[in-house]
């Protein structure tokens, strides 16, 4: 970067800094005012954080307003600017003309690494965060080839229901057991379709949300999602190939196509889970799935967006209507199949269990579906068409490993029953019947042993 880019780039920030200066002080400098209304007012403003020029928070004393109320009476807006730095460089330009050399040969290489390099063939280098200062002064950490970087489009699709991104946030503990929400927006109208807290990050979450949405919503023509294990699971593919969906899984490493879920779960951290706290203050999944429809229905979708402009549901509900599915499509996309071979006996075998299949299936591939919750019922289908159902032989469990319950079996109620106590009172009472001194008994059986030793001498 040349001189007179730095000194560009400087004095924008200085601009920033001083148009910041100047809307905190512009009503405390208002000269109407009088001394006791500006010394509330300035009280006010000490004690509060303000967005700072670049984006962070800050707080500013009640000296430093006083004396940008006194700058900018004495010398405009151009007095709250900061004085330009006129520093003195104290890095030999030799050594990091060398240091820049080394990053743009190896552009993988770290500060930290050219500084090793620096001390072993100088003898000298100076510190890893000056080096690095200096590469990102020179660009040469985002373009280190003097190419520019990547340039990502920004994407919105035409049409409600053309597009649903959709992802999967850790939240807070519940009733003892940590909450994670599935969602998915509408990219066109950044309204919410799917939204569901479940106490596992799994396909059987991400349908218990996603189902319901296409029952209310409609089908999208797409969903974009990550490769996190719950969206390439074969449950939520069979879905989407039943309910026509095509789903688009973004590049690992690449987040970029995902903005828009990022974005709105970056709101969910600051506007809703900041009050729910550690979630001690809800009593169930119940409960919280409940706050959350009520905060998204009733503050998200109702306030216009910050990039449409428009609030998100009038605008998703400006394509309406939408077509939904029958119940019975519903059902069928979201049921679950695998793969079996007919033994020769006419039965298969399904998660350590047997079934029994009409005999004309015998060596053939068949597909079983069924409910992953419900595996005594399992439809037997050869080359797409129904073969009736399976009938059980031996079920060796009743759902699929993958079908985890929200709540937990609870554990028996206490009989009140204390085995051990009753042996102990009958030992009591067997003692006191028979009278039998044992330490007594012991005392015996050691004389008696220590006169057949003096016999046998």
């Amino acid at each position: 970067m040349s001189a007179i880019e730095e000194d560009r780039k400087r004095a924008a920030r200085a601009e920033q800094v001083a148009l910041f200066r100047y809307q905190l002080i512009r009503e405390a400098a208002d000269p109407a005012l009088t001394a006791r209304q500006r010394g509330r007012l300035v009280r006010e403003l000490a004690a509060r954080p303000h967005p700072g020029p670049f984006g962070e928070p800050v707080v500013v004393s009640r000296a430093s307003i006083d004396r940008w109320i006194r700058a900018w009476r004495g010398g405009g807006f151009a007095a709250l600017a900061p004085p330009a730095r006129q520093v003195t460089p104290r890095t030999d330009a030799a050594v990091l003309d060398l240091a820049a050399g080394l990053k743009r040969e190896k552009p993988a290489r770290t500060a930290a690494q050219v500084a090793r390099i620096l001390r072993a063939t100088c003898g000298w280098s100076p510190s890893a965060r000056t080096l690095q200062r200096h590469f990102e002064r020179l660009e040469l950490i985002t373009r280190p080839d003097g190419r520019p970087p990547q340039v990502f489009g920004r994407f919105e699709a035409s049409r409600p229901n053309e597009l649903w991104p959709g992802d999967a946030l850790h939240g807070p503990h519940i009733a003892g057991r940590k909450a994670y929400l599935f969602a998915f927006l509408d990219d066109h109208s950044r309204a919410v379709m799917a939204a569901r807290w479940g106490y596992f990050e799994d396909s059987v979450r991400l349908a218990a949300a996603l189902r319901p949405a296409l029952a209310a919503r409609g089908v999208p023509e797409a969903i974009y999602v990550d490769n996190g294990s719950a969206f390439v699971d074969a449950a939520l593919k069979r879905a989407a190939a039943r309910m026509g969906i095509k789903i688009t899984h973004s590049t690992p490493y690449r987040p970029q196509g995902r903005g828009k879920i990022e974005r709105f779960f970056g709101l969910v951290r600051q506007e809703f889970l900041v009050e729910v706290g550690d979630g001690s203050s809800v009593a169930d999944l119940a409960q919280l799935n409940k706050l959350f429809t009520a905060w998204y229905e009733t503050v998200y979708h109702t306030r216009p967006h910050g990039e449409t402009g428009q609030p998100p549901i009038g605008r998703w509900l400006a394509g309406a209507p939408f077509p939904v599915p029958s119940p019975d499509q519903l059902r069928e996309a979201f049921l679950w199949a695998e793969y079996r071979v007919v033994r020769k006996d006419a039965t298969i075998k399904l998660f350590g269990g047997a079934y029994e299949t009409d005999p004309v299936l015998a060596g053939r591939r068949v597909e079983c579906v069924f409910d992953p919750f419900d595996l005594a019922v399992v439809e037997v289908r050869w080359n797409g068409k129904p073969w009736g159902l399976a009938r059980p032989q031996h079920i060796g469990r009743h759902s699929h490993p993958k079908a985890r319950p929200e709540d937990p079996a609870a554990p028996p109620q206490p009989t009140g029953i204390d085995y051990l106590g009753i042996i102990a009172a009958e030992h009591e009472q067997a003692a006191r019947r028979n009278r039998i001194r044992y330490d007594a008994l012991a005392d015996g059986q050691q004389d008696g042993q220590h006169d057949q030793q003096e016999d046998g001498q």
